[in-house]
């Protein structure tokens, strides 16, 4: 069997096979209330279809102030959750495990969504005043209002109720976004937080957010679910938020109960210089996993079928995450095992489908 269509189990979790959907925003909530519409339906269940072993939803904020954008999905209220639960139904009747990724934008949050607007969304345009680590802009944005105590107990609590409406959906796993420039990465970046209380300067306060964030969620989420975490690897900015940190807190989150570290990079400032190209990240992802010893998921321009077998195959990851190259080809999982196992492929089409499966007519 190839190492892309092994299964893997984390906790009471057997996931399919390695190759999954990643957290992609699709800012198409028209009605700006958070509830997730048919797009996401047929967004999400596409790739449902098409063999991806895990779904991963959008950043979905765990506040009206969390979110990115205004059209953002939420899930802070009931009607949230009726809304995911329909597509969590959906996924699961294709014989496929869904997660939610929790999110708060923190200093990038009341931003235009792409298409509508540059910069931040006025208060008297419908946004919000944003909060972060410190009263530090992203470039381009708003200067948000530093968080203050009760804000940070009071966001910490906002994870670990969006985790318990989570399960109430019918999700099977929780992603925290710790990434790209948000309000976990916020704080765990130097260029962003400037605290001087418990929460800034050391290593060990910069983190303590995200640890805080981490019990609460693991509290409120079954002990038999997996709990994964997104980092950002690194700033790719002098001074920035390291390659060794994330190995170093890696090993903190899998001492915490996370089950699995998704590796990304980049986010935290418009000034970073990053050298992309195929699998760019991956290195990343192998050293985390080397250093810290937890289950780790890779992405980054990873496109072709053996690429991906073969981060999976040196030990590079343990699983593979597509974004771009699932919105290009929503039944990537099926090419690839066309190539890898022509032998079982009819056995992961739907069967409406199988008169497009290799190896002859339905």
């Amino acid at each position: 069997m190839s190492h892309l269509f092994t299964p893997l189990t984390l906790r009471g979790l057997t996931v399919p096979n390695r190759a999954w959907l990643s957290p992609m925003c699709q800012y198409s909530v028209p009605d700006a209330d958070g509830v997730p519409t048919d797009w996401h339906l047929v967004h999400l269940g596409a790739r449902a279809l098409g063999g991806f072993g895990l779904i991963l939803t959008e950043s979905t904020a765990v506040s009206p102030d969390a979110r990115i954008s205004p059209q953002d999905t939420g899930l802070w209220n009931d009607a949230q959750v009726a809304g995911w639960t329909r597509i969590v139904d959906f996924v699961h009747a294709q014989g496929t495990p869904i997660g939610v990724q929790l999110g708060h934008a923190g200093r990038k949050a009341s931003t235009y969504a792409p298409g509508l607007g540059r910069g931040s969304v006025p208060v008297t345009g419908g946004g919000w005043e944003a909060v972060g680590p410190s009263a530090l802009a992203y470039e381009g944005y708003a200067t948000p209002r530093a968080a203050t105590a009760d804000d940070l107990v009071g966001i910490v609590a906002a994870f670990g109720a969006a985790a318990g409406r989570a399960e109430t959906a019918g999700f099977d796993v929780v992603e925290i976004h710790a990434g790209h420039g948000y309000l976990l990465h916020q704080f765990l970046s130097p260029l962003a937080n400037r605290r001087t209380d418990a929460y800034g300067g050391s290593f060990d306060n910069r983190v303590r957010l995200l640890l805080e964030v981490v019990d609460a969620v693991r509290a409120a989420w079954p002990g038999d679910r997996p709990v994964l975490v997104r980092l950002s690897a690194s700033d790719w900015v002098d001074d920035g938020w390291t390659l060794e940190e994330t190995a170093d807190l890696a090993a903190l989150l899998r001492e915490r109960g996370v089950d699995l570290v998704d590796v990304s990079s980049g986010g935290l400032d418009p000034a970073q210089q990053i050298t992309v190209g195929p699998g760019y990240q991956v290195p990343f992802a192998r050293h985390v996993r080397e250093k810290s010893g937890v289950p780790i998921g890779a992405v980054g321009l990873i496109t072709e079928t053996h690429q991906a077998e073969g981060i999976l195959a040196d030990g590079s990851a343990d699983v593979v995450l597509l974004a771009r190259e699932a919105l290009r080809d929503p039944s990537w999982p099926l090419r690839a095992a066309a190539e890898l196992e022509p032998q079982g492929v009819r056995d992961l089409y739907p069967v409406p489908y199988l008169r497009a499966a290799p190896s002859g007519r339905a």
